[in-house]
């Protein structure tokens, strides 16, 4: 009964929330719930999908990427390199403005850039290549090279992680490690903080004054041409609520269905369900390079062969293979950086095969017996199924397996601990991040630099020095082989493991034309009627 009551209550608060049947009805106001409650606006301040999609709304960015994850000029009107690849030259298009009527100008563009530079991966590693920022006039800017880099326009251009978003020259003197105090930005939506509700809900206006560029729009790049008065955003944590919110039309797009709730969805044939991001999400086992057994590197690779993608995709995701697809890739199938070297070990023979190749590769590793600890994040299905698969892979070949149920935001605690398992440290975790962001050799988790890795902390000096080679390399034929060679390193090291690629769903009401299957939520070129 307490089940049931649960989320009739929460669908009566929520409809008290909303406005007025006849508003629920316009045409020209979008009802949207994200996947999250937006707490943070500062898009350069975290990754967080839903703060990254607010962001895309109210600013906007130098380039962007298309529906083919090709960078295309967006504020910038033309671009030039020299032929040495030492100075890149940017003229913005013209009648740019911010939200207060004060226009865009180079020494807006120079301070974001450097904040940016700061917070994100990519741009940390940019700016240790460049030499100087320079504001020719107005509408142009120069960045000189210290020497010559391959990703300068791929990184100022870049989708997932932290967008290098253009805000006003005042916002950007703000300290990297501080949140911007106020949302002004130039992108086709502005945001009124008065309407703010943290925790409940934000309203996005459309900027009648946005200047759009005129060819198509596909992802982030192209037209963005705002058919809609307002975006309402409608934070609702229980799914029950939501789908039957949405089955009612009392809200317009639910960005992220739980698979629960959409076979009652589509027989509603009023709601569509549309793939959200055709990258998907990806899968990731990380072992902890610090303590035995995975300190050697063979215990690592037994992981490998432990690693039957299709039982993790069935157990954590569906049972419908067309949700999900079998990727040994680290570098996400469908990116453009996907490839095969060094999987081929991992996927030969048959099970009990590779089983076999595991339990040795155990017993070479000198395992003595001791509990491998996997945390088990039990208020994410799709970790918790993960571990669980996993646990009973080594128990099959002899292991002996601690499995901690916790919640995830204690795995997020946890993972940081380097102390022994034994003494509050772990073995293994689970998690997942988007296919848009994990296909760059530079931004995933291929980080070797010990202490300075991602959680786990590997440490090889020869796949360091490669990934920072694919960074340097402009030749793109010469950058593939880089990568081919980056990515049967890091397989043959066991630095990590995907357990499969998975693609999420949107449901939105029938009378929403124009939805993107994209990584981020776009609201421009969407009419509703």
């Amino acid at each position: 009964m307490r089940n049931l009551i649960r989320p009739l209550a929460a669908a009566l608060l929520l409809s008290s929330s909303l406005a007025a049947p006849s508003l629920a009805q316009d045409n020209n106001v979008i009802r949207y719930v994200p996947q999250g409650d937006l707490r943070v606006l500062d898009p350069i301040w975290t990754t967080g999908t839903v703060t990254q999609v607010f962001g895309m709304m109210i600013y906007d960015t130098l380039f962007a990427h298309d529906g083919k994850l090709q960078v295309q000029p967006q504020m910038v009107e033309s671009w030039s390199v020299t032929p040495d690849n030492l100075v890149y030259r940017f003229t913005l298009r013209s009648g740019l403005a911010f939200h207060d009527g004060s226009p865009v100008t180079s020494k807006d563009v120079i301070p974001s850039l450097q904040r940016w530079g700061k917070r994100d991966i990519m741009g940390q590693r940019l700016f240790q290549s460049i030499a100087k920022l320079d504001a020719v006039d107005d509408r142009t800017f120069t960045i000189t090279m210290k020497e010559p880099y391959g990703l300068v326009i791929k990184s100022i251009g870049r989708v997932g992680g932290l967008a290098p978003v253009i805000m006003t020259a005042k916002m950007a003197a703000t300290d990297a490690g501080t949140q911007v105090p106020e949302h002004i930005g130039s992108g086709p939506f502005t945001y009124d903080p008065k309407e703010w509700v943290p925790g409940s809900k934000i309203v996005l206006r459309k900027n009648p004054k946005y200047v759009s560029r005129s060819e198509p729009s596909s992802w982030a790049a192209g037209e963005k041409k705002v058919m809609v008065d307002r975006v309402e955003w409608t934070y609702i944590p229980d799914p029950a609520t939501i789908a039957a919110a949405l089955n009612a039309g009392e809200i317009d797009l639910w960005e992220t269905p739980i698979n629960d709730m959409i076979p009652g969805l589509k027989r509603n044939p009023n709601v569509t369900i549309q793939r959200g991001d055709p990258l998907g999400n990806v899968g990731t086992l990380r072992p902890n390079h610090l303590h035995p057994p995975f300190n050697d590197v063979r215990a690592r690779q037994a992981l490998g062969y432990l690693m039957e993608q299709e039982d993790y995709l069935r157990a954590s995701v569906s049972s419908d293979p067309n949700d999900w697809r079998v990727c040994w890739s680290l570098f996400v199938c469908g990116s453009g950086n996907d490839t095969t070297k060094g999987t081929e070990a991992y996927t030969a023979g048959t099970r009990a095969e590779r089983d076999a190749k595991a339990k040795k590769l155990f017993e070479e590793a000198g395992y003595k017996g001791e509990p491998i600890v996997i945390l088990q994040a039990t208020d994410f299905p799709t970790f918790s199924a993960a571990a669980l698969v996993m646990a009973d892979s080594l128990k099959r070949i002899g292991v002996k397996v601690d499995l901690q149920a916790t919640d995830w935001n204690s795995v997020l605690t946890r993972r940081a601990v380097k102390a022994a398992p034994a003494q509050g440290g772990w073995n293994i975790f689970f998690t997942s991040g988007a296919g848009v962001s994990g296909g760059d050799p530079f931004t995933n988790p291929a980080s070797t630099a010990c202490d300075k890795a991602w959680f786990g902390w590997p440490c090889h000096a020869g796949i360091e020095k490669l990934r920072d080679a694919w960074t340097r390399e402009v030749d793109p034929k010469k950058q593939r082989e880089v990568l081919d060679e980056l990515h049967a390193q890091l397989m043959e090291q066991g630095i990590w493991y995907t357990y499969g690629q998975w693609f999420t769903q949107t449901a939105f009401r029938s009378n929403l034309k124009g939805i993107q299957a994209s990584p981020v939520r776009y609201f421009w070129n969407v009419t509703k009627g």
